[in-house]
């Protein structure tokens, strides 16, 4: 029975309002607000249903099909939207079912051909674009649920299709604003074609990426570059076809498809932090900072000024690319990572007042009550911890010659880490040919570990200050209370019993066995400074000769260690002291090492010329 037109009319209608009630909701605060939206959503989506039960309260018939079809399109996208994938394909299978019934085919189809079945049936007939929204609808599902192989194996056939509706598909949708009696759709199936296809392009090229086909890869991206589009999808096709460059050893095209991401879509934030990686890997550190600030910028700006899609495509481009290798290219760190980047980046780099300030800022950050989006604690940030970020702004600080300023930050680790020092920390040295299994290592005793290196590294930072204020007294105290915090860890061959009582964890050994040997120059380097400083030469002389030995490529310490011995009359000693010091012209890298680790030359110096000048003098051995 075929319901009448009144009934027919006002089906319509209801679609209509719902469709427009929809769009100007999210044309109103799509992007403004995530929850309100999925309320929305939910909203819409329980209203289209309704209005299907109705529809299909009676029979199915040829006449008020396209309507039924326009109305379960509409209630799809809403599901789609909402990620509730399996809901959405059950009314796409209903939907099919019941046309099939109208077109006489067999209703026991099995799922995944009932659409075929049904676009194969009504191909040449009026309902042939109802198909296709069907089948638009299809593909969306299974895009999303990360099913691309089914979606390539119904390529050529899906392409077939568009082919011959997609110009009349076009042709309604911009009808339908001019005729009443017209079922209104939630988002035009064109716009959805053009999303599935540029989304399905971006997704096969990363699969090739994966799959170590990087040539192959870059060819479907530079296709899909060409497709329409909304420019996000668009800036991702120029910003995977530089991470494709990227992995084939051209850095400098990467860069330009990079900035073809950015001219695309000013928001495209993955295209900045790639170009800063890029930057990184050729050693470029200005530009890096450049980007890096850029970079921090884009993500301090408010989430309102990103341009919103809502209104007009429901369905995000997130939602259809589900690839978790695509999530991983896509993703940058967060404001407050970046930020510290920077401030790290500039301090490393000689842009000291920039990086004291960067330091400051986010220092300010996490002390006030301003959510910041950052779990310090999560797997994989390179985010550091609290005591860490304080002893690096207090070198920066230190660098900068303001050492009343760097003393709060050194004393506040002390005290955070004063009540959790151990008595005894053990670290197991490894057999020979052991391999990396000995580097596995209880996160409790790493802990323990990193709270004497923290506090030593403030104690350490202190002496630095004291000796830029010529209070060699107080320098040589912190000095010593590094030396003596360090006793507290002690090495013994794995395999062999501890002779150490009382300690309070085992660990084995690993990088932090560097650290350490660095902290035990660098503090009696210090120390012999002071000490000199003091004409306490005898007292200097041993700790700049323990100094070396700890850290051979100390050159403040190789420096005066031959000055303290040419003050007491070993000239010869002193002249081939400062040789060796000087020789050392290939030092170990220390870019992995904290920027507190490094040799500051904050106290007095020696001028090498000058040195230079006395063994000439001294002439011949």
């Amino acid at each position: 029975m075929n319901p009448q037109p009144s009934l027919f009319n006002s089906w319509v209608l209801e679609n209509n309002k719902l469709v427009n009630k929809c769009k100007d909701k999210e044309g109103g605060q799509g992007v403004f607000s995530q929850d309100l939206n999925q309320v929305h959503l939910r909203w819409c989506s329980s209203e289209f249903h309704k209005l299907m039960k109705k529809i299909q309260g009676v029979p199915p018939h040829l006449d008020h099909t396209p309507l039924e079809l326009a109305v379960v399109y509409n209630a799809c996208v809403c599901s789609v939207a909402r990620c509730q994938f399996e809901e959405a394909q059950l009314l796409l299978t209903q939907a099919a079912e019941r046309a099939n019934q109208i077109t006489g085919d067999d209703p026991g189809t099995p799922e995944p051909l009932l659409i075929r079945t049904f676009l194969r049936s009504v191909r040449t007939t009026a309902l042939s674009p109802c198909g296709v929204y069907l089948l638009c609808l299809q593909w969306a599902i299974w895009l999303a649920t990360s099913q691309l192989k089914t979606v390539q194996e119904f390529q050529r056939e899906i392409s077939s299709h568009f082919e011959e509706v997609g110009g009349g598909v076009g042709d309604q949708a911009r009808a339908r604003g001019k005729i009443s009696n017209v079922p209104l759709f939630i988002m035009e199936p064109k716009r959805l074609m053009e999303l599935l296809h540029i989304s399905t392009s971006l997704s096969q090229g990363v699969e090739r990426m994966n799959e170590g086909q990087t040539s192959e890869a870059l060819s479907v991206l530079r296709v899909a570059a060409t497709l329409p589009g909304p420019r996000d999808l668009v800036a991702y096709t120029h910003l995977l076809s530089g991470s494709s460059l990227s992995k084939m050893g051209c850095p400098h095209m990467a860069l330009q498809c990079f900035r073809k991401a950015l001219e695309t879509d000013s928001g495209c934030v993955s295209a900045l932090y790639q170009s800063v990686l890029i930057y990184r890997q050729l050693g470029n550190a200005q530009a890096e900072i450049q980007a890096l600030r850029i970079l921090h910028s884009t993500l301090m700006l408010p989430l309102a000024t990103e341009p919103s899609m809502a209104g007009i495509h429901p369905l995000s481009s997130s939602l259809l690319l589900s690839s978790q290798s695509l999530s991983s290219l896509l993703s940058v760190p967060t404001a407050l990572s970046v930020l510290h980047s920077l401030a790290l980046k500039c301090v490393l780099h000689g842009r000291i007042s920039e990086g004291v300030e960067h330091y400051l800022d986010l220092l300010a950050v996490l002390q006030s009550n301003e959510p910041h989006g950052i779990n310090m604690h999560a797997e994989g940030t390179t985010f550091p911890r609290i005591p860490e970020l304080y002893l690096e702004a207090a070198t920066a600080l230190l660098i900068a010659q303001r050492p009343a300023d760097c003393m709060p930050f050194c004393k506040e680790v002390i005290s955070i880490t004063q009540e959790l020092l151990p008595e005894k920390v053990v670290i197991e040295e490894p057999e020979e040919g052991s391999g990396t299994e000995t580097r596995d290592v209880c996160v409790k005793g790493h802990d323990k570990l990193w709270m004497i290196l923290w506090a030593s590294s403030a104690h350490l930072l202190l002496g630095h200050c004291h000796t830029q204020e010529n209070n060699w007294n107080q320098a040589v105290t912190h000095y010593t209370r590094c030396v003596n915090l360090l006793v507290k860890v002690h090495f013994k061959k794995t395999g062999f019993p501890t002779q150490i009582e009382g300690a309070d964890v085992h660990i084995k050994y690993g990088t932090e066995q560097c650290i350490l040997q660095r902290l035990k120059g660098l503090s009696l380097a210090g120390r012999g400074i002071s000490f000199t400083q003091m004409d306490r030469l005898k007292e200097g002389l041993r700790d700049l000769e323990l100094s070396l030995q700890a850290l051979p490529e100390a050159s403040s310490a190789g420096l005066w260690c031959g000055d303290v011995l040419w003050r007491l009359g070993r000239k010869q000693e002193a002249a081939a002291c400062w040789e060796k010091t000087w020789s050392l012209t290939s030092q170990p890298s220390v870019d992995n090492l904290p920027v507190y680790l490094q040799e500051l030359h904050s106290g007095p110096l020696l001028d090498s010329s000058e040195l230079r000048s006395r063994i000439q003098k001294l002439g011949p051995t």
